[in-house]
């Protein structure tokens, strides 16, 4: 079977991607607001999703898209740590969940993965996200994964229920990040009390196995740090230093670390690029002057990374867009600024641990859908005949779903029809064959 996803604060597709390598889930509506990486995803997949989901006129066109699964890196601004921590108070990208919620509403989806910042979790003392749970679990009926209820009825989980490392997933890169996926209740009723406590907390596949295996052996001068900024770097370091502070720049793969492994990557310039410089002596580039830099080039052989690997990081160059014969075919428009390609993989997703994501939800309908149709079999067995109906109400799920399932099964010649009269149809258990 293939589901289709809809891929909602779209970026440049990073959730999509993760998603399709599967090959069972097919994007069908996307909406990205950036004007930058809407170019960049229309260049990748040829869908230009430049649309507003906050608007009316969106969420009515994704009411009228057929769709099994709703996807989301809804915007982080507001519960980052470098952000204002505004959360749901700020009226601009703070809410923008409550317009993720209204469309779920509105279309019911078998199923939600939504990603997030870190700092989720703690955001408000925790409301932020009790506020996420209890709109999914109680508004909406939805089963999150990492999420059991208490005696009481009141919800228990904890910020590790959903916070995975992408450098556990197969790459160099400390990136941790909030996961959160669940579960139509209406669709699958009490079968979703089969589903297993977490989601992945580690992937099948190594892709880089340290920094080392992914930086460019040769690159451009420009990125070359100038010395003057240089030294500027180091003195505001020691002066951090001496407050008992950790901030300034980190030399990633320094002399004498033997797997080194890249801090998160962020979608700024500047302080962004300084959490992962390179040791990289070239000849020729101590002293030189470039047009762009303000001093002479250093002569510590110290660089920022590339945009090409902070794809590498990423997942995007070198496993995401390979072509059968394993050739790379990620771009870029050829117009992207190199700032705007920073700024684009900062603020994607590292694929394959959606990947390893998506595999999971692709197993927990599986298995669902397995527990619903052993509780059919068993009500059949039991009863002379059943119908639609009383699996609506033995199963506790929707008419469609209910009529999915015993055609399923008719289908795979489990149960057999003993009256054809559309809804009255009546169901009874096929014997099982004798060895």
């Amino acid at each position: 079977m293939m589901y289709k996803t809809i891929d909602l604060c779209a970026g440049i597709g990073g959730i999509r991607r993760g998603f399709e390598l599967t090959g069972k889930f097919q994007n069908v509506l996307s909406a990205e607001i950036d004007v930058c990486a809407a170019k960049t995803y229309e260049h990748l997949f040829g869908e230009n999703p430049l649309n507003d989901l906050t608007s009316d006129e969106f969420k009515a066109k994704v009411a009228q898209t057929d769709y099994d699964i709703l996807l989301a890196g809804f915007p982080c601004q507001t519960f980052s740590r470098v952000g204002q921590k505004l959360g749901f108070r700020d009226t601009t990208k703070g809410t923008i969940f409550f317009d993720i919620a209204d469309i779920i509403s509105r279309t019911n989806p078998r199923a939600v993965f939504l990603e997030n910042v870190e700092n989720l979790v703690s955001h408000d003392k925790g409301e932020t996200l009790r506020r996420i749970v209890t709109t999914l679990e109680d508004e909406l009926s939805y089963r999150i994964i990492g999420v059991t209820m208490d005696e009481d009825g009141s919800y228990v989980y904890s910020g590790k229920s959903f916070i995975r490392n992408s450098r556990n997933f197969g790459l160099p890169q400390n990136r941790p990040r909030v996961y959160i996926m669940a579960f139509s209740k209406k669709m699958y009723g009490d079968a979703v009390k089969v589903l297993t406590a977490d989601m992945p907390f580690s992937g099948r596949k190594i892709i880089a196995e340290d920094l080392n295996s992914i930086i460019e052996p040769v690159v451009d001068d420009v990125y070359y740090m100038a010395s003057g900024y240089w030294k500027t770097l180091k003195k505001h370091k020691e002066r951090e230093r001496a407050k008992g502070h950790g901030f300034g720049y980190v030399v990633v793969n320094a002399q004498g670390i033997e797997h080194p492994v890249a801090s998160t990557i962020l979608a700024t310039g500047g302080s962004g690029k300084e959490r992962n410089l390179i040791y990289q002596p070239k000849e020729g580039v101590a002293g030189k002057i470039l047009p762009t830099k303000k001093t002479a080039l250093n002569d510590e052989g110290i660089r920022v990374m590339t945009p090409t690997e902070w794809g590498r990081l990423q997942g995007f160059i070198g496993y995401a867009f390979l072509d059968e014969k394993g050739n790379e075919t990620f771009s870029f428009p050829e117009e992207t600024t190199r700032t705007q390609q920073y700024k684009q993989f900062g603020n994607s997703v590292t694929i394959p641990v959606i990947e390893e994501m998506a595999n999971f939800m692709l197993a927990c309908f599986d298995k669902m859908t397995a527990a619903q149709t052993e509780l059919i079999l068993e009500l059949a067995r039991n009863n002379e005949t059943i119908s639609r109906r009383d699996v609506i109400e033995f199963l506790r799920v929707s008419n469609n779903r209910a009529n999915y399932l015993l055609r399923k099964m008719k289908n795979a010649g489990s149960l057999m029809p003993v009256v054809i009269k559309g809804r009255g149809a009546k169901y009874k258990a096929v014997p099982a064959k004798q060895s």
